[in-house]
């Protein structure tokens, strides 16, 4: 399958439309944290001792992000400020680009005597960012000077590291080179840059190269060539970007042993590995994939970065084959963790999503000198590590290339998303009530016989389709209903959305006896601002109940969930608690932390 391209996708009025408009705001506030933290002015490279803000080695990598977000919003409308604004930007990169090609703010500045030495230093991973940010501004502008300033540079590194092999490292320590290159050649069709890009994939794992002291191998994905990777390893962000590289190689190359080794990890991740928020690396110590079923709540660490490239490596494997799986993972690390990573207004961000918050233990915690690490629980505008706010808002911005893929007179709708899009000359208009309601109501306009593929969700047990107006049933295949059109048709899916019981696998030890509410493709959770006399903890789900829905102040869809609780005066007792029946509010997940700290919940007792 094929992606269609963002410039003929349209994001119409509905649930990410408002997203889009909230991430103007985000787009906003991030420029002007990096402004204030010298990632801009570092671009000028006029930095000297004694100066605030020294340039840091990923500053670039900031920059890239910003400028690509701008430039998917520019897809969408017209903004003379914001693109007179990355112009300027951009002619700084150039202005400052070495006559062989190189660029990197920090590098040629700050440690002119250390380029293509030091392996963990993140030099091909902003170079990667940079080269994404062209490709996405030269898509939205038509405009080729930063595209031709990054050409300029991957044809450096070309000669570096394929041609000469003169730099001290063969792969680079934070992959997203890769897929860059990958992305570069689709917009060039310059085949050397494809094959700079399966070099990079090629060589990972051949011998042995720098890792940070602390760590092995697996940390950056080098402990095995990578067509004999068949877990998912070491840090997450790292890991799921070089997937999605191996994905693009795979499917560009025919590569059935690598295409193989993705299906693998995919299958890995996705049954032992992942959160049911989507959300992927446990663990802050790496930021890293653990062992199967290793998934805590409290201290999970699911970077929202993390989540985003696993959407992006789904988004990948739907191209190399068609199976509504992909995109249910995608919608399942969309809704949840991804969208968890902003608050509602668009100010601030988590770059941590535990699925757990305990305030108490968390202030406790601060008070020592040496702490256990615990995610945050309150949102912050900028972090010195500012990775995750500018991919969240190049992620909303791009939303629409989630949405349709298709292969020659295949349409496949992979998110029901509001939305317009022109797929070879078929119209499609789709009109849809998600993630609240089932109902979607999509408009298909083809110009030839065409054949549509809707994908059923995971969550869906029960749904009604109709075809102008008659009711279809079509079998499904890997997860999708086809469809065939051949003249203007309205289709209307109407999928049931009842409150849903979560249980999770019996040896994720941290939800033992416990299980999760969901209705649609949304996870809920509860906090302890909604439930003030409530030890969430000890709250047992009552399914003898009746659940409802109820608005606050975010939502109309909240549930007031029934359930058994128990209060105990005395620290220990020889009685047998006695349960009263109660309620528990819960609100989606990606909502919580929007107001006063509070405890949260996901999974409870039954």
């Amino acid at each position: 399958m094929q992606e269609v391209l963002l410039n003929n996708v349209k994001i119409n009025q509905g649930f990410f439309k408002d997203r889009q408009k909230t991430n103007l705001v985000s787009l906003k506030n991030v420029h002007k944290r990096f402004l204030e933290t010298g990632r801009f002015e570092a671009l000028k490279q006029t930095w000297k001792q004694g100066d605030k803000n020294k340039p840091h080695i990923f500053f670039d990598s900031d920059v890239a992000k910003w400028i690509e977000s701008a430039a998917y919003v520019l897809i969408d409308q017209k903004d003379e400020e914001l693109e007179q604004l990355c112009d300027s930007y951009i002619d700084e990169i150039q202005a400052h680009q070495e006559k062989d090609g190189y660029f990197n703010s920090y590098f040629s500045h700050i440690a002119p005597d250390k380029k293509w030495k030091l392996r963990m230093e993140h030099e091909l991973y902003c170079a990667g960012h940079l080269i994404e940010a062209a490709v996405a501004y030269y898509q939205a502008t038509g405009k080729d000077k930063f595209l031709n300033v990054m050409k300029k540079n991957a044809d450096h590194i070309e000669k570096v590291f394929k041609i000469e092999k003169n730099a001290a490292f063969v792969t680079c320590g934070h992959e997203e080179i890769e897929l860059a290159l990958y992305k570069l050649y689709k917009v060039t069709k310059e085949l050397r840059y494809l094959s700079l890009a399966k070099f990079f994939i090629d060589e990972r794992g051949q011998r042995q190269e720098e890792v940070y002291p602390s760590v092995d191998p697996h940390y950056d994905q080098s402990f095995l060539p990578v067509r004999k990777q068949h877990t998912a390893e070491g840090h997450s962000v790292r890991a799921l970007y070089l997937y999605s590289g191996m994905a693009d190689i795979g499917k560009e190359t025919n590569d059935k042993e690598l295409i193989d080794a993705c299906k693998k990890i995919y299958e890995n991740i996705t049954t032992k590995r992942m959160y049911i928020t989507g959300g992927v690396g446990s663990s802050h110590y790496g930021e890293a994939f653990t062992y199967d079923y290793d998934l805590p709540n409290l201290s999970a660490y699911t970077e929202t970065c993390a989540a985003i490239a696993l959407i992006m490596f789904c988004d990948r494997m739907n191209e190399i084959e068609a199976n509504a799986k992909y995109a249910d993972t995608i919608e399942r690390a969309l809704y949840n963790n991804v969208l968890s990573g902003v608050s509602l207004d668009g100010k601030s961000f988590f770059y941590e999503n535990p699925l757990e918050a305990d305030v108490e233990k968390y202030d406790f915690n601060q008070t020592y000198k040496v702490k256990q690490h615990m995610p945050i629980i309150r949102r912050q505008e900028v972090f010195d590590c500012s990775c995750c706010p500018p991919n969240l808002t190049r992620t909303i911005a791009s939303i629409g290339s989630l949405i349709y893929k298709y292969d020659k007179q295949d349409i496949f709708i992979n998110q029901y998303i509001s939305s317009s899009a022109d797929i070879e000359g078929n119209l499609i208009e789709m009109k849809s009530d998600m993630p609240w309601k089932g109902k979607i109501n999509i408009k298909v306009s083809p110009k030839i016989p065409i054949k549509i593929f809707l994908r059923i969700p995971y969550w869906a047990t029960e749904y009604i389709v109709t075809v102008n107006q008659k009711e279809f049933k079509g079998n499904i295949q890997n997860g999708y209903m086809k469809i065939s059109v051949s003249e203007e048709s309205i289709i209307i899916i109407d999928f049931d959305m009842p409150i849903r019981i979560v249980f999770a696998h019996n040896k994720v030890k941290a939800n033992s006896g416990r299980a999760a509410v969901t209705r649609g493709p949304i996870v809920y959770a509860a906090e302890g601002i909604d439930n003030p006399n409530i030890d969430l903890k000890d709250v047992k789900l009552d399914f003898s109940g009746k659940s409802e829905i109820f608005e606050n102040q975010f939502t109309k869809y909240n549930i007031i969930m029934p359930v058994l609780y128990r209060e105990q005066i005395e620290l220990y007792s020889y009685q047998v608690p006695e349960y009263q029946k109660t309620s528990l509010k819960l609100i989606p997940y990606f909502m919580w932390a929007n107001r006063e700290r509070s405890d949260m919940q996901v999974w409870f007792l039954y």
